[in-house]
């Protein structure tokens, strides 16, 4: 009954979350447009006045490339550490259940 109560309770929680809007989502601008007409008959033309993409500061990037790499760095780490206290742990352990 338990196993059902957690499964039910992580299948409302993943529905809640995968449902859920981003908070930090920035709200959608429409792109500058203005239409000039040659001719009554014709098509009108499209004429975009913003740069089609995202203008990227290569400074920026740099920056935020050398962050993530010391993110990862440190979180490897401590999962190295973390790992050798498990290993030294059972290592102990052992020694312990075979003296007994």
């Amino acid at each position: 009954m338990a196993k059902l109560r957690g499964l039910v309770l992580v299948g409302v929680l993943g529905a809640v979350l995968f449902t859920a809007s981003p908070a930090s989502a920035e709200p959608v601008r429409p792109a500058a447009v203005a239409v000039t007409v040659a001719h009554a008959a014709a098509a009108p033309v499209l004429v975009q006045t913003q740069p089609p993409g995202p203008v990227l500061d290569p400074a920026q990037t740099d920056k935020a490339n050398s962050e993530k790499t010391k993110n990862k760095l440190i979180a490897g780490v401590v999962a190295v550490a973390l790992l050798g206290i498990v290993i030294w742990g059972r290592r102990i352990r052992s020694k312990k259940a075979k003296s007994s």
